[in-house]
Protein backbone atom coordinates (compact mmCIF):
# COMPACT_ATOMS: atom_id res chain seq x y z
CA UNK A 1 0.00 0.00 0.00
CA UNK A 2 1.13 3.56 -0.63
CA UNK A 3 1.64 6.60 1.85
CA UNK A 4 -0.94 8.28 -0.08
CA UNK A 5 -3.58 5.44 0.17
CA UNK A 6 -2.55 5.04 3.70
CA UNK A 7 -3.47 8.19 4.45
CA UNK A 8 -6.39 8.34 2.99
CA UNK A 9 -7.47 5.63 4.58
CA UNK A 10 -6.58 7.08 8.09
CA UNK A 11 -8.15 9.79 6.77
CA UNK A 12 -11.87 8.28 5.76
CA UNK A 13 -11.58 5.51 9.55
CA UNK A 14 -11.03 9.26 11.71
CA UNK A 15 -13.71 10.87 9.52
CA UNK A 16 -16.17 8.27 10.08
CA UNK A 17 -15.08 7.77 13.73
CA UNK A 18 -15.56 11.61 14.16
CA UNK A 19 -19.25 11.46 12.55
CA UNK A 20 -20.00 8.39 14.49
CA UNK A 21 -19.26 9.66 17.57
CA UNK A 22 -20.97 13.28 16.84
CA UNK A 23 -24.48 11.01 16.79
CA UNK A 24 -26.34 10.12 19.74
CA UNK A 25 -26.69 6.47 21.16
CA UNK A 26 -30.37 6.10 19.66
CA UNK A 27 -28.94 7.17 16.47
CA UNK A 28 -25.69 4.82 16.80
CA UNK A 29 -28.20 2.13 17.64
CA UNK A 30 -30.66 2.67 14.73
CA UNK A 31 -27.47 2.41 12.07
CA UNK A 32 -26.47 -0.55 14.08
CA UNK A 33 -29.51 -2.54 13.22
CA UNK A 34 -29.91 -0.90 9.98
CA UNK A 35 -26.37 -2.45 9.10
CA UNK A 36 -27.49 -5.84 11.05
CA UNK A 37 -30.98 -5.56 8.89
CA UNK A 38 -28.71 -5.82 5.81
CA UNK A 39 -26.21 -8.53 7.05
CA UNK A 40 -28.47 -10.51 8.66
CA UNK A 41 -28.04 -12.05 12.36
CA UNK A 42 -27.77 -15.91 13.33
CA UNK A 43 -30.42 -14.96 16.26
CA UNK A 44 -31.85 -16.99 19.17
CA UNK A 45 -35.16 -15.87 20.38
CA UNK A 46 -35.84 -17.35 24.07
CA UNK A 47 -39.50 -17.87 25.59
CA UNK A 48 -39.46 -18.48 29.41
CA UNK A 49 -42.21 -19.56 31.60
CA UNK A 50 -40.81 -18.35 34.78
CA UNK A 51 -37.65 -19.34 35.06
CA UNK A 52 -38.46 -22.63 32.70
CA UNK A 53 -37.49 -22.82 28.47
CA UNK A 54 -40.62 -23.34 27.18
CA UNK A 55 -39.53 -22.24 23.55
CA UNK A 56 -36.66 -21.67 21.56
CA UNK A 57 -36.30 -20.19 17.96
CA UNK A 58 -33.50 -19.85 15.98
CA UNK A 59 -31.81 -19.01 12.71
CA UNK A 60 -33.72 -15.67 13.23
CA UNK A 61 -32.43 -12.90 10.99
CA UNK A 62 -34.23 -10.17 12.78
CA UNK A 63 -36.97 -9.65 15.40
CA UNK A 64 -39.36 -6.58 14.33
CA UNK A 65 -41.34 -4.26 16.08
CA UNK A 66 -45.00 -4.22 15.00
CA UNK A 67 -46.71 -0.76 13.75
CA UNK A 68 -50.45 -0.14 13.66
CA UNK A 69 -52.02 0.15 9.95
CA UNK A 70 -53.49 3.68 10.75
CA UNK A 71 -50.81 5.34 13.04
CA UNK A 72 -47.97 3.84 12.61
CA UNK A 73 -47.35 3.52 16.56
CA UNK A 74 -45.19 0.72 18.03
CA UNK A 75 -47.36 -2.03 19.00
CA UNK A 76 -46.79 -3.83 22.14
CA UNK A 77 -45.03 -7.31 20.79
CA UNK A 78 -42.09 -8.33 18.28
CA UNK A 79 -42.05 -10.37 15.48
CA UNK A 80 -39.91 -12.55 13.32
CA UNK A 81 -39.35 -15.63 11.82
CA UNK A 82 -37.03 -18.61 12.64
CA UNK A 83 -36.41 -22.46 12.99
CA UNK A 84 -38.34 -23.75 15.67
CA UNK A 85 -36.04 -25.75 18.12
CA UNK A 86 -38.74 -28.18 19.28
CA UNK A 87 -35.98 -30.32 21.35
CA UNK A 88 -34.04 -27.34 22.62
CA UNK A 89 -30.40 -28.28 21.28
CA UNK A 90 -29.63 -25.56 18.95
CA UNK A 91 -29.60 -27.58 16.04
CA UNK A 92 -32.15 -27.55 12.88
CA UNK A 93 -33.22 -31.56 13.08
CA UNK A 94 -35.46 -33.25 10.47
CA UNK A 95 -39.08 -31.93 10.94
CA UNK A 96 -37.94 -28.82 12.60
CA UNK A 97 -39.25 -25.94 10.06
CA UNK A 98 -38.96 -22.45 9.82
CA UNK A 99 -42.07 -20.62 11.50
CA UNK A 100 -43.26 -17.16 12.02
CA UNK A 101 -43.38 -16.25 15.50
CA UNK A 102 -44.76 -13.35 17.97
CA UNK A 103 -44.05 -12.32 21.15
CA UNK A 104 -45.56 -9.97 23.22
CA UNK A 105 -43.49 -6.82 25.45
CA UNK A 106 -44.44 -8.37 28.67
CA UNK A 107 -43.32 -11.54 27.74
CA UNK A 108 -40.33 -13.22 29.25
CA UNK A 109 -38.34 -13.27 26.12
CA UNK A 110 -34.34 -13.42 25.25
CA UNK A 111 -32.72 -12.50 21.72
CA UNK A 112 -28.90 -13.05 20.89
CA UNK A 113 -26.60 -13.78 18.70
CA UNK A 114 -26.53 -17.88 18.32
CA UNK A 115 -23.09 -18.96 20.17
CA UNK A 116 -22.49 -21.97 17.34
Amino acid sequence: MSKNTTRIALIFVLGAASLLAACTQEQQNKLSRSIQNWTGTNGVMEVYAGEKLVRRFIKVDKVSTALGTDDKLPRAYRYGYGVLDENLNFEVDPGEKKVYFEVSDYSNTVFFESPR
